[in-house]
């Protein structure tokens, strides 16, 4: 809004969420407390009458009146509707990246249950079943079975009707990754490429993410920052562009495309020191990308981290377990010269400080035990008491790693709860399996927030909580204004 008010444009703003809107108000010249209904938005529309409408700023929802007000009449400014729909439409979207050479996890789309059953089968299981045109991951779900595929396809019925739903190869164990760019519709520039330090399957909104990534190749960098240049083009994209990877086996698969603005734009902008929103602002209004001197994916000297901030601690009964469905309420940012201290950052600013000694108590799901044996040797090493309940201490001993033998909640007491509520553990690594997860899991989760031990709930957030508590112990972390950072990147230019 900022942007095109220099320009010399009479801005108009919807939106009806109070939470926004109580912080820019006076972002634009006319606000509408009103709801993102095709027939409320042409009502405005017919008052105000416009240049044209700017979609691509509010995420999913917009983006569903693309057609509506095209239909009526209404001039969509930046990237066609036409584009947003050949996204969107998996069978066309398929047909585009089998024409830009792209790969792709097996997948189909379902309007009904039946077809729904039928395509997960032949995709084979787990599967990843989403309703199209929806925002934050809404009513998105990993099933394992076909019970579970009716109980979603109520949910996907109510929040999305009349949309396809769209069912997708679940990459179990994959690292996913983002690239943000701006497309003017010839040419393209890469805003960043972050990797999610999370696992696949949660939400890229809940997983922390870095910037730039530190276990995905250059070469898999280069091909993710090619491909994405090459759905700009094949699209005609004008403005914001994000696409979303997974890494699986060394092999790059390629997971959607968004033409429009992602959540990870405000995060990438105070990265790089550029503000790509205002940038493709201007570039929606006909400036091209030449004239704005934006460098493609620019390096800098340092790294950043984002993290999700989760409201579970004033919700009493919600488990921890992150997923496909947004459950995060803001996001925190963590910058310095290397990962672990980045993450430190982002995990303070989180209000998750990590422990510099004491105590680690693992419990983890069986597929991930052999995973987790040289992470907790690195907690050990360091010179942390390893803590786990019968299965997974015998295993840890049987290679190696020194742990004690903690009770379960109901093989009597003191069990492992009640070392945490007396603070005699400093760190937590637990990994249900799914949604399944048995109630032991929850009731240790739900203890470690209220008591307020540092948990990871994955094995790539346990490892960067060790390099990030490296950090902490080898050096005092310095301050320095996004300001000070970004001078610091423009003088390595130079």
């Amino acid at each position: 809004m900022l942007a095109l008010r220099k320009m010399g444009f009479r801005t108009v703003m919807v939106n009806s969420n109070p939470e926004t809107v109580s912080t820019d108000f006076d972002m634009s010249d006319v606000l509408y407390f009103e709801p993102l209904t095709l027939e409320d938005v042409l009502e405005i529309v017919a008052l105000e009458q416009p240049l044209g409408v700017v979609i691509q700023f509010g995420g999913q929802t917009p983006l569903r009146l693309a057609r509506g007000l095209e239909a009526e009449g209404v001039k969509i400014l930046g990237t066609s509707p036409d584009a947003i729909d050949a996204s969107e439409d998996r069978r066309r979207f398929e047909a585009l990246a089998r024409e830009i050479g792209v790969t792709q996890p097996k997948s189909g789309t379902a309007m009904s249950l039946d077809e729904a059953i039928a395509q997960a089968e032949k995709v084979g299981y787990p599967v990843l079943l989403r309703p199209s045109y929806v925002l934050g991951g809404r009513a998105m779900a990993v099933v394992h079975d076909r019970e579970s595929i009716e109980e979603f396809f109520h949910e996907a019925n109510r929040v999305a009707p009349g949309h396809p739903v769209l069912i997708d190869q679940f990459l179990d164990d994959a690292y996913e990754a983002d690239v943000d760019a701006i497309s003017d519709g010839t040419d393209c520039v890469i805003g960043g490429v972050m990797q999610h330090i999370e696992e696949a399957g949660i939400h890229s909104g809940d997983s922390a993410c870095v910037l730039p990534p530190h276990l995905i190749s250059e070469a898999q960098v280069e091909l993710m920052k090619r491909q994405a240049k090459a759905f700009a083009r094949r699209l005609g994209v004008v403005g914001l562009l994000n696409v979303q990877y997974a890494v699986k086996d060394g092999v790059v698969y390629v997971l959607e495309v968004n033409p429009r603005a992602s959540r990870t734009i405000p995060f990438v902008s105070k990265t790089i020191g550029v503000s790509l929103a205002s940038a493709a602002a201007e570039v929606i209004m006909g400036k091209p990308l030449a004239e704005l001197g934006i460098p493609d994916h620019a390096q800098q000297p340092y790294v950043a981290v984002k993290e999700a901030v989760f409201p579970f601690n004033k919700m009493a009964g919600v488990d921890l377990i992150g997923g496909p469905e947004m459950r995060s309420t803001g996001e925190v940012m963590g910058i310095a010269d290397s990962f672990g201290m980045a993450f430190a950052k982002a995990q303070i600013s989180a209000d998750g400080g990590l422990p510099l000694s004491g105590s680690v108590f693992v419990s983890v799901n069986d597929l991930h035990k052999a995973a987790v044996v040289p992470i907790v040797r690195r907690f050990h090493e360091l010179g942390f008491k390893i803590l786990a309940t019968e299965g997974t201490a015998k295993y840890l001993r049987s290679r190696g790693v020194a742990s004690d033998q903690v009770l379960k909640v109901h093989e009597g007491r003191p069990n492992v709860v009640d070392l945490m509520i007396s603070g005699r553990v400093q760190f937590l690594i637990n990994t249900p399996l799914g949604r399944l997860t048995q109630k032991d899991d929850l009731v240790l989760r739900r203890t470690a927030l209220q008591h307020r031990v540092p948990y990871a709930t994955t094995l790539s957030e346990a490892a960067a909580a060790f390099d990030a508590i490296i950090a902490l112990r080898s050096r005092v972390g310095e301050v320095r204004s996004l300001q000070e950072w970004h001078e610091m990147a423009a003088a390595a230019v130079r």
